[in-house]
């Protein structure tokens, strides 16, 4: 069952203008020398101070134009736990594990329907799902390397797999000769990251803050999904995740997949889904019951980061990592869709 959780709240304070960014960088979808499990573990608990720090903002405007917004957080348990782990098992393989257990969408009657059309292809090459009429929600890396924005992101476009096309005088839902989704390309009118990704705050690529949220020049009309708050692995119908993105090395199709966390910290989810770059950004989901009602439910508990290699043990390991949704992320992405926090007092 999903349980509502009280939100902290994100209230804005101040807003600066910053100078525009260059728009050198070069998109990475792999990212190497991130804090893992061990380090994760050793992290000190964010005081308050620390959290405003980390939760402030970016906006980067269609014209290159950028915001620094300031925040305060209001209502927040610091946990004096820290980044505990729930230690499991570890292996050391590729992105594929095994046998690869993905699943290419072709059939148009699944495509271009809920779940799976709330998947979008971000133009730097990344995935994202849409979480309100005009937002969608992607990895923060897909945009910015932590110093600067990638080369793609001043006219960034959201492609959304059209439910309808023409081509030869008749109407086709969603899907072109070969099967392949089509797109309708939109622009992007602005662009949201947390000020904790940035390297000048962190120190390093903080992996917890790997998020992002675009704004749509139009709003579309299609289903998006809620945001949900992160369920620890034992409270998941046995441990399972789900999402749905557009792997590099399946181009052009809609890949699926599904499996269970191996380990969760406060912040990241370590997982063996099968994954390769492209799927980056993907909205990671559950299906829970909703409180009081037999209705089932999806909603958005992650935000897919990528393939991560870092030191465990004296060793390199890798794991796929995802961003989980906690109340305060949850917070901060619900005060970026509504622009104030009165629609997001509970998740």
């Amino acid at each position: 069952t999903w349980h509502l959780k009280k939100i902290p709240q994100i209230v804005r304070e101040r807003t600066f203008s910053l100078d525009n960014p260059k728009f050198e960088a070069k998109t990475k979808l792999e990212l190497n020398s991130v804090c893992g499990i061990e380090c994760q573990r050793k992290l000190p608990v964010p005081s308050l101070s620390d959290l405003k720090d980390l939760l402030s903002y970016e906006t980067v405007f269609e014209n290159g134009t950028r915001t620094l917004t300031e925040v305060n957080v209001l209502g927040v348990v610091v946990d004096p736990a820290g980044n505990t782990t729930t230690q499991r098992s570890l292996r050391k393989k590729r992105q594929i594990y095994g046998t690869d257990s993905r699943f290419s969408i072709y059939d148009k009657r699944f495509m271009t329907n809920f779940p799976f059309n709330t998947a979008v292809k971000i133009s730097t090459g990344c995935s994202g799902i849409l979480i309100s009429p005009k937002h969608v929600l992607t990895a923060a890396h897909c945009l910015h390397n932590g110093k600067d924005y990638v080369k793609g992101s001043k006219r960034l476009r959201v492609g959304l797999m059209k439910t309808k096309s023409r081509g030869n005088g008749r109407k086709r839902k969603g899907t072109r000769r070969n099967g392949m989704p089509s797109f309708q390309w939109t622009r992007v009118k602005s662009t949201h990251i947390p000020k904790g990704w940035f390297k000048g705050v962190s120190g390093d690529i903080a992996l917890d803050y790997d998020y992002a949220v675009l704004e749509l020049k139009r709003p579309h009309k299609r289903k998006y999904m809620e945001l949900g708050i992160s369920p620890t692995i034992k409270m998941m119908p046995g441990s399972m995740i789900h999402f749905s993105g557009f792997d590099n090395d399946r181009s052009g199709q809609l890949v699926y997949r599904f499996c269970s966390i191996s380990d969760e910290s406060n912040d990241l989810f370590y997982q063996y889904c099968d994954a390769e770059p492209g799927s980056t950004g993907s909205g990671i989901y559950l299906r829970l019951k909703e409180p009081n009602k037999k209705k089932w439910k999806r909603k958005i508990i992650a935000v897919y980061s990528g393939h991560q290699w870092v030191d465990i043990n004296g060793e390199q390991q890798d794991y796929n990592v995802a961003v989980r949704i906690t109340p305060l992320k949850y917070a901060q992405i619900c005060f970026w869709i509504h622009g104030n926090d009165e629609n997001c007092t509970q998740g």
